[in-house]
């Protein structure tokens, strides 16, 4: 059980690699982990399960084939457009480095 979904399109394989990288190396800088990425040799979809929020991170041609929206229209929807976001530590400054570790 998840409190939230967050489904991101990627232009292509490395616009999901780097959108995963950028996920993972400041939310771990804020202090967040997640289990094992799912997918991430591949690129073509991307799971991060963070215990309440599970992230997808896809292809347009695997959103497309999978279909998420669909799959979950009838749960709410948040409109996010509208949520402050707090600002992420900048991993560069805090750690030193930007790596997937």
């Amino acid at each position: 059980m998840v409190d939230y979904f967050v489904v991101v399109t990627g232009l292509n394989r490395p616009h999901v690699k780097a959108i995963h990288q950028e996920l993972h190396v400041r939310l771990k800088a804020a202090g967040e982990t997640y289990r094992k990425a799912e997918g991430a040799d591949a690129c073509w979809w991307i799971l991060l399960d963070y215990g309440d929020v599970v992230v997808h991170i896809l292809q347009e041609e695997a959103r497309d084939f999978y279909d998420l929206d669909q799959l979950y229209e009838q749960c709410p929807q948040e409109e996010w457009q509208k949520i402050a976001v707090p600002d992420l530590p900048d991993p560069t400054v805090s750690t030193g480095t930007t790596s997937l570790e």
